[in-house]
């Protein structure tokens, strides 16, 4: 099978030495909206096409790490399904806790892939080696990612992260061959 999904030659470049991808949440794994139930407990919506393109990632050797200013049950199950075990919760200073990520892998932000969509995550985003942003990003988000994702965030604009990263690794077609055996 062929891969018929493509992008831009220099963004594959800039992905391609890319170990660690640093993630936001909200307006990147969900739409960004707050959904509150009537006791006020948060409520998150996830798509399974994300899900899918992070295992993927971590099948092509590439550390999935999330760090979000917010925390919640929902969030936290679903990473935990994902098994995403490098995950922070209540971060203000993102850059920080990427900092100390890389220390611990033994890595250089010229490896990092980072997707945000508002300003807590430029730091992280203006350090990575390839930075993306869903079409809604906060418009300084959208100035300094190096691509926007056509697919909306919550609605599979973390997969097409993934897929940008899986196809400058080279890795995207092998597992296609695998997933699409008859």
């Amino acid at each position: 099978m062929q891969a018929t999904q493509t992008f831009p030659t220099e963004l594959l470049l800039k992905a391609q030495d890319v170990r660690v991808a640093f993630l936001d949440v909200d307006g990147v794994f969900t739409d960004g909206g707050l959904y509150l139930d009537g006791q006020g407990e948060s409520i998150k919506r996830f798509h399974t096409l994300d899900g899918m393109g992070l295992q993927l990632l971590k099948e092509a050797g590439v550390t999935v790490v999330v760090i979000t200013g917010r925390d919640s049950a929902p969030l936290r199950h679903r990473l935990n399904a994902l098994g995403l075990e490098r995950a922070f919760f209540g971060i203000k200073d993102k850059c920080v806790v990427a900092e100390q990520v890389l220390k611990e892998l033994g890595l250089e932000w010229g490896q990092a892939a980072a997707m945000g969509d508002d300003w807590p995550d430029l730091p992280m985003m203006l350090r990575s080696a390839m930075s993306c942003a869903p079409p809604g990003a906060h418009t300084e988000v959208l100035a300094v990612a190096h691509h926007v994702t056509r697919a909306a965030a919550g609605h599979g604009a973390l997969r097409e992260f993934c897929d940008v990263l899986l196809i400058a690794k080279g890795d995207y077609v092998r597992q296609l061959r695998i997933w699409s055996q008859v």
